[in-house]
């Protein structure tokens, strides 16, 4: 008996067994994929973990459909990081899968439907609805049920199918596609028969009358002579300003012959700078601490302020593991920040780089995950966001991990919902491989780490080129306010030194970290504000588009004219978001253009190159945007920053509230005057006296860090605290109040450490699902793990309990 054990994609925590002949046994080899019948008449792509001889016990193992892979696609080491994954984030196993893998790569079976030849059909006896999709088989041979859902125009379309069947019109079948395609280029050449000098007289004797095809003749000619390499049918027409109707003509007369060729689909051309790459005197003595701190830890974070030239500091690094041929992990929070980087990175390294990141396409993303798996050239530096972490590395040397306090890294839903810093320090430990953390504002996590000697630490205190910090200057909106010196949002002194900035012929950034026109519509006679009918929240407008929307489930509608609750016309907004600014700031600049930056404008694979292209270029004075642009971006030419409300970040209800206001006001202030002249910030503030603002003017991070960390102690917070927060979603109010006590009170008898819940978060209900939390706090000097079995145990029995079973619970790990 042969067995192999294998990981489904689904959301489950445990492995199955399935039979496979003696031959299969002696072919398959851990890390293959495999295409497995689960369930009544699925058919999923499972993963090889183990290969045994152990009969199951509690079932008997199916056979497998069939082998998908020709060799491995997945590593050792990647299946061990995914059950570290998977345990240390109390999540099941198949969603690290899913998770990890790119979706072209998993295939599922799609269900085919497709109509018996044999029989007479009765076609007066078919209902409205069964007749549609009779119709539609007579046109084509198979439907899929999503073709079905939509020749109908309902969701529930089975109960149709199935009387279909009874019928004996329908057949159901369980097909796999193969979903990725290589990428195949359409080339052309002269045919053979005219390449001699008399078979070139005889084709423009051909061609005599045709002037159309000639043109096309003659430019790939002129094309062939200059390029001396093949033509694609694209460039072709490109040159000759013809269509492809016209090549494809010449071809059928026989006078061109096409040809494909398969070609990547992300494909880099850069060239390798030759000159060496100079560092400034502070920078090489960072560098050579970091080399030294290498050898005695695993782990260093270099903590540089704004424009201190880290990432000068990264490409030394990288050439080093580049000479031994190793494989580099690059890991930024933001696909925006990938753009500047790239370009950056191809300079120095050419074609070495590849990009990995959720804007790809599913089929270029396959392509980089093959790259790295055959160790390529073109795949030796690997730039991505989180998910990057997990592509098939199997020579890893260094792991960067850029901004590393941001909360991005963080993933919060779906499952499998893990740190991808913490989670690629130990991807290296694996690997044998170092990680540098870089950030100008380090979590207070990895820097108490850096001092308790876990970390190295390597600190750099002056901007590259001894360019000075930038002057912080506050604005108090209370006052302002009462004097009448405000117009719309904007303070007089921020109007006067945007004025004295744009003369300059300098750039602007402005920051406020809400999208949208106004958080609020309120009506002026009742004091109804419209509200999302499935969310706890209240709607957005959105002036571009005129409509209200909710940015936690999508819903949308049109602006109201006059309020739903009492009918009056007389509606304001409230609060202000990225779109106010904007149109505020052409009243006030009329002469200026104002580009934006958030969720909304960068929705298209490209929409961040376009928008960062467009302000590196000039072709943008004021770029307004939210948090996207406090992060690393790099703008020689922007010498003021302004901060249009830094109350609103310092007041949510969180314990890293002060922490992420500090950080995020420091990197937005960083984006001032990196080249030779000092820039300006200004903060406009109700509250100029708050410590943490003062700490951000003074740039004094060691400040912030030491009373942030008094307060944790006391309140029993991170570093010195472990957090778990188990989230309980249901519709039902009462049964969701009902089985959070439960599990809160089982919770409380099995443990003695800080139990806090169950509570309503601030958005208490989300798509129509009530909310509530529990947070477990676990002392550093509790086993973990041991904490964690208990809890999944505890969970165990809340599910078998059958009134609480439909109660969706989330574990939460590490959240912040």
């Amino acid at each position: 008996m042969h067995f192999v054990e294998v990981i489904l994609p689904l959301s489950l925590d445990k492995t199955f067994t399935y039979s496979v002949s003696e031959t299969e046994y002696n072919y398959i080899k851990i890390g293959m994929r495999l295409a497995v019948p689960f369930g009544k008449s699925r058919i999923y792509t499972a993963l090889v973990i183990a290969i045994h001889q152990n009969k199951p016990t509690l079932y008997d193992a199916k056979e497998i459909h069939q082998i998908l892979d020709e060799k491995p696609i997945v590593t050792e080491i990647q299946i061990t990081h995914w059950q570290w994954i998977a345990s240390y984030y109390m999540c099941a196993i198949g969603d690290v899968y899913r998770g990890a893998m790119p979706s072209a790569l998993l295939l599922e079976s799609e269900t085919i439907i497709s109509q018996k030849n044999d029989g007479f059909v009765d076609e007066s006896l078919l209902t409205d609805d069964e007749f549609l999709i009779y119709e539609a088989l007579q046109q084509q041979s198979s439907l899929k049920v999503q073709d079905i859902i939509n020749i109908l125009n309902k969701k529930n379309i089975f109960p149709v199918i199935q009387k279909l069947i009874d019928k004996n019109i329908l057949v159901l079948q369980e097909e796999m596609l193969e979903t990725y395609t290589p990428k195949l280029v359409r080339y052309v050449k002269l045919h053979s028969k005219y390449e001699t000098n008399e078979g070139l007289s005889e084709l423009l004797e051909v061609l005599k009358n045709a002037n159309k095809q000639k043109e096309i003749v003659l430019s790939y000619f002129q094309l062939s002579a200059s390029e001396k390499k093949p033509i694609t049918v694209k460039k072709l027409i490109e040159v000759a300003n013809s269509t492809s109707t016209i090549v494809k003509t010449l071809i059928d007369k026989e006078i061109f012959e096409e040809y494909y060729i398969q070609v990547d689909r992300v494909n880099f051309i850069g060239k390798t700078k030759d000159e060496q790459l100079q560092l400034s005197e502070v920078q090489q003595i960072a560098f050579e601490e970091i080399k030294e701190n290498f050898t005695q830890k695993e782990v260093c974070l270099l903590h540089g302020v704004t424009s201190s030239g880290k990432t000068e500091i990264y490409i030394k690094l990288i050439e080093q593991y580049i000479k031994e041929e190793k494989q580099i992990l690059y890991l930024l929070p933001e696909i925006a920040l990938t753009t500047q980087l790239v370009g950056r990175l191809r300079d120095y390294f050419g074609n070495k780089v590849a990009v990995f990141h959720s804007k790809y396409s599913n089929n270029e993303r396959v392509e980089v995950w093959q790259q790295v798996l055959e160790q390529s050239p073109k795949a030796q530096i690997v730039i991505g966001a989180r998910s990057a972490l997990f592509l098939p590395f199997s020579n890893l040397g260094l792991v960067i991990v850029d901004e590393e306090h941001e909360q991005t890294f963080k993933q919060v839903d779906p499952s499998p919902r893990y740190h991808a810093r913490d989670a690629s320090i130990v991807l290296a430990n694996s690997h044998k491989a170092k990680v540098l953390l870089g950030s100008a504002t380090p979590s207070i996590g990895t820097y108490f780490n850096s001092q308790s000697g876990k970390y190295g630490l390597v600190e750099i205190s002056k901007r590259y080129g001894n360019v000075k910090m930038p002057e912080i200057e506050l604005v108090n909106l209370k006052d302002k306010y009462f004097r009448k010196q405000m117009s719309g949002h904007f303070s007089d002194i921020l109007i006067e030194e945007i004025t004295k900035t744009l003369s300059l012929g300098e750039q602007v950034i402005l920051f406020q970290n809400r999208r949208g026109f106004s958080p609020v519509i309120e009506c002026m006679t009742c004091g109804h504000v419209p509200q999302c009918p499935q969310c706890d929240v209240s709607l957005t407008y959105h002036k571009f588009k005129n409509q209200l929307r909710c940015h936690y489930c999508g819903y949308s509608m049109a602006k109201p004219t006059n309020c739903h609750s009492c009918t009056s016309v007389h509606l304001t907004t409230k609060g202000f978001g990225t779109e106010q600014i904007q149109q505020e700031l052409v009243e006030l600049f009329p002469n200026t253009k104002v580009g934006r930056m958030d969720q909304d404008t960068t929705r298209g694979k490209f929409g961040f190159e376009k928008i960062i292209d467009s302000f590196k270029n000039r072709e943008i004075d004021i770029l307004v945007g939210t948090q996207m642009l406090a992060k690393g971006l790099d703008f020689d030419n922007v010498s003021l920053v302004g901060i249009m409300n830094a109350d609103n970040m310092l007041y949510h209800p969180d314990f890293r509230a002060f922490e992420r206001s500090y950080q995020m006001m420091t990197q937005v202030s960083g984006r001032s005057g990196r080249s030779e002249k000092q820039g300006k910030v200004i903060i406009q503030t109700y509250n100029p006296d708050h410590n943490i603002i003062q700490q951000v003017v003074h740039n004094n991070y060691i400040g912030m860090y030491k009373e942030q960390l008094y307060d944790r102690q006391i309140y029993h917070y991170p570093p010195y605290y472990k957090l778990i927060k188990l989230t309980l979603k249901h519709r039902d109010f009462d049964k969701l109040k009902e089985g959070s006590m439960w599990l809160y009170q089982v919770m409380k008898q099995n443990f003695t450490i800080p139990i806090l819940g169950p509570e309503e978060p601030p958005i208490s209900r989300i798509r129509n699902e009530y909310i509530r939390t529990i947070m477990v706090k676990i002392p550093t000097n509790q086993s973990l793990q041991g904490t964690k079995k208990t809890i999944q145990k505890i969970l165990n029995s809340f599910d078998v309990v059958p009134q609480y079973r439909a109660i969706k619970v989330s574990v939460n790990v590490d959240f912040y």
